[in-house]
């Protein structure tokens, strides 16, 4: 029921995570809202296929394995899907029977406080979905240190990642959960026979919802020989992710969250101007007193090295890095902090089995960018975090294993 309430909501939820976050209205309605309502929908029809075990015993003996609820959770979300993240750490938690205190972004908690309403309405009963806005160092923190609360699932930067572990042993040692940070790589091979489909996602992979992604494709590494004709493309496909004004259905891209963020990003691009070479920046869109627009640009860096090339800039920026052999691709990919998403473009089946198994992320898409759905887990390794979102699996985020032995 809470699901359809959704969708009959569906213009107004979109609404409000534009007016919130600057992204555009039509991202909200046609991808945020619809991915919210599906994935609140497949986890309810999950729950009856999370079964408990009987193990193996001696005669006389019954030995039951059981997955409890852990209690009561605390889900600390960001800013750039705030519906839809929201509901990568509810459904999951409700379905296996938990009571949730939510804390969205103190920059987008519009949707979230809506969806309270709206569990209401559907026949959740109160306290079971709880909505806690409020500042991160304020209202997280105290999340974080609760000696009741049992569980945190967090998805942000990974420096606030480290603090939940701090506060985690700081109080009650409850678990943590974290999707943070990432620089993922998109690696284009010369092996690959579809360079305009290639340049055409790579630049959704770095532009979609203003490169504000966790798992955005920031970092194109591109084979030599082939680099000067994807470029071209590259520079082609970049003029049609123009930013623009959020509410006209027109628009590819919005503005950035806040001017504070946009600062942060612009820094970012003024640095790289002087460490690196700048391939292109698109025209961006002229609103004056408003400072919140970035245009899509895009730089080269032969090191790899650079601030620009290592730092999650979360927003519309990319860097090109040429690589001349295989192995200069892997190093380079597994080069950084991050490894939560990646993408490869090659007709060689081996070649694509044998990466597979050598680029170190948590999600691999090959021949296509950012790949998932509500049945395939979302999460990475090292400062990406660990644990995942979606699929089966994030229900054992939420869910203990209890043996219960009976004697007769």
């Amino acid at each position: 029921k809470l699901s359809q309430l959704i969708m009959d909501n569906q213009d107004e939820l979109s609404i409000l995570d534009c007016l919130d976050v600057g992204k555009t209205s039509q991202d909200c309605y046609i991808y945020d809202v619809p991915g919210t309502s599906e994935l609140l929908q497949w986890s309810a029809e999950a729950i009856d296929k999370i079964m408990d075990e009987i193990a193996p015993t001696g005669n006389n003996d019954l030995a039951m394995i059981r997955k409890v609820p852990l209690g009561v959770i605390g889900a600390v979300v960001p800013w750039n899907y705030p519906l839809n993240m929201a509901m990568w750490k509810l459904a999951p938690a409700l379905a296996t029977g938990n009571s949730v205190i939510l804390k969205p972004a103190e920059q987008s908690p519009l949707s979230a406080l809506r969806l309270a309403e709206l569990a209401i309405e559907a026949g959740l009963p109160e306290g079971v979905l709880n909505v806690l806005p409020g500042f991160g160092e304020i209202t997280g923190k105290a999340i974080g240190l609760h000696n009741d609360i049992d569980c945190v699932a967090f998805t942000g930067s990974t420096e606030v990642g480290k603090y939940f572990l701090e506060y985690s042993g700081k109080s009650n040692m409850k678990q943590i959960w974290l999707e943070c940070g990432g620089k993922s790589p998109n690696i284009i091979f010369n092996s690959s026979k579809r360079l305009d489909e290639a340049a055409e996602l790579a630049a959704f992979g770095g532009f979609f919802n203003q490169g504000e992604v966790c798992s955005a494709n920031s970092r194109v590494l591109v084979q030599k020989d082939i680099l000067n004709d994807f470029l071209k493309l590259l520079k082609t496909e970049t003029d049609n992710w123009l930013p623009g004004d959020p509410l006209d259905p027109k628009s590819k891209i919005g503005c950035l969250v806040t001017e504070e963020h946009a600062l942060r990003v612009k820094k970012y691009i003024t640095n790289a101007k002087k460490e690196t070479e700048l391939i292109y920046e698109a025209k961006n869109f002229d609103r004056q007193s408003v400072g919140t627009f970035v245009a899509p640009t895009i730089f080269m860096d032969e090191s790899a090295s650079k601030e620009i090339s290592n730092e999650e800039v979360f927003g519309p920026v990319l860097t090109v890095i040429p690589f001349e052999k295989e192995e200069d691709a892997i190093r380079i990919a597994n080069g950084t902090k991050y490894a939560l998403a990646g993408s490869l473009w090659t007709d060689d089946l081996s070649q694509a089995h044998r990466l597979s198994n050598e680029i170190h992320v948590g999600a691999l898409s090959i021949n296509t960018v950012d790949a998932f759905s509500s049945m395939t887990p979302f999460g990475g390794f090292k400062q990406s975090g660990f644990g995942n979102d979606l699929s089966l699996h994030s229900f054992d985020k939420y869910s203990g294993l209890k043996t219960v032995w009976i004697k007769y």
